[in-house]
């Protein structure tokens, strides 16, 4: 079998809700997504899931296709190591490997396809259903909102959520504090809730805002400090008793190995469509292991379906609203939740997902 196109589609869907976190500081209404088609002479085409980042797509039809062209598919080592030494100088971390990362999800769904296995079977399961949790509690939902959005997760049969603290680039102290009191009185003591402040606090200030945060049962702090701050990320980790997770902006093995190494995490948290793909992911999710580390992935929940099935030291998936709103736009059927567990579909090869002819007919960027 040989590869003979890489060709793409963007869509955009504009009346996706509008989100914003302590660093994101704007909220604009609308989300895009990058897929890019592997074709082969056989027939099997894959479906890679990819950020449509500015600049991705270029980078994906100027700066990889010709690597990947008849070659052949199931040669996945060999592929990401080309893309890897292709965008060398210019795309160690950021655009050029959301686009590997991309490829790399489409040759993977591709080569499960030409097994007809779905993903996490190929892959090599431990198991064929994954806790969830619920994720959101964007900084521009007023209090009111907050609150229904978590215990709308929980109605629906889910312990464990996730909200939003850092508000206004971390200067709302008081009100994070006030907003955190109000969803654990809300879910109950029987709720797992986890904070996340997208890199909007300072190391002191995280340490500081931890002291207050134990008070109700926060399962974890997410991303407190700048991703690249490793040094605050220690002292952190070292002084609170709430445990640390971080990952979701990191890049490669070598960034995991840093971030592990040093002592900045308690839960690995690497996301697949930035880390480098399935493959990188993998690699990611087994060094946790050998450091005894739980991982629990970052967004592109369809695809860390299949990941977490096959990850003993799984921890849980995120399972996101803002996500399943357009996943119900791109494709014609996805599996969902029950009861805070999550199974991929059993008879459907590769990812098992399809894209809806509509809204690439109707959201084509």
């Amino acid at each position: 079998m040989k590869i003979t196109d890489v060709t793409t589609t963007e869509l955009f869907y504009p009346d996706a809700q509008a989100v914003q976190d302590s660093t994101l500081w704007v909220a604009k209404a609308g989300k895009g997504q990058l897929f890019i088609h592997i074709h082969t002479d056989e027939g099997y085409e894959g479906l890679g899931i990819c950020q449509s980042a500015p600049g991705v797509r270029q980078v994906v039809e100027s700066g990889l296709k010709d690597v990947l062209i008849g070659q052949d598919p199931f040669s996945i080592e060999k592929l990401w190591d080309d893309m890897f030494w292709r965008v060398r100088s210019y795309g160690r971390k950021g655009v050029a490997f959301l686009a590997i990362s991309g490829v790399d999800i489409g040759l993977w769904d591709l080569k499960a396809k030409a097994f007809g296995v779905p993903l996490y079977r190929l892959l090599g399961p431990y198991t064929d259903a994954v806790p969830v949790y619920g994720s959101g509690g964007w900084t521009n939902y007023s209090e009111a909102e907050l609150v229904t959005e978590m215990t709308d997760y929980v109605d629906h049969g889910i312990p464990r959520v996730k909200m939003k603290v850092g508000k206004d680039g971390g200067k709302s102290e008081r009100e994070d504090i006030q907003r955190l009191a109000a969803v654990r009185k809300a879910v109950g003591d029987d709720v797992a809730v986890y904070i996340d402040a997208n890199n909007g606090y300072y190391a002191k200030q995280a340490i500081y805002m931890a002291k207050e945060f134990e008070h109700f049962q926060v399962g974890w702090f997410e991303e407190p400090v700048l991703a690249d701050d490793l040094a605050g990320l220690a002292e952190i980790r070292r002084t609170i008793d709430i445990p640390v997770a971080t990952g979701e902006h990191e890049y490669t093995k070598y960034g995991f190995k840093a971030l592990i190494a040093e002592g900045c995490t308690d839960i690995v948290q690497p996301d697949v469509g930035r880390v480098g793909g399935v493959t990188e992911w993998m690699k990611v999710a087994h060094m946790a292991q050998a450091f005894n580390l739980p991982v629990a992935p970052h967004a592109v929940q369809l695809v860390h379906l299949h990941l977490a099935c096959a990850t003993p030291n799984l921890k849980v998936v995120e399972y996101m609203n803002t996500s399943l709103e357009t996943d119900a736009v791109w494709y014609t059927e996805f599996p969902q939740q029950k009861d805070g567990m999550w199974s991929p579909y059993p008879d459907r090869p590769g990812l098992g997902l399809e894209l809806d002819s509509y809204a690439v007919e109707k959201w084509a960027v």
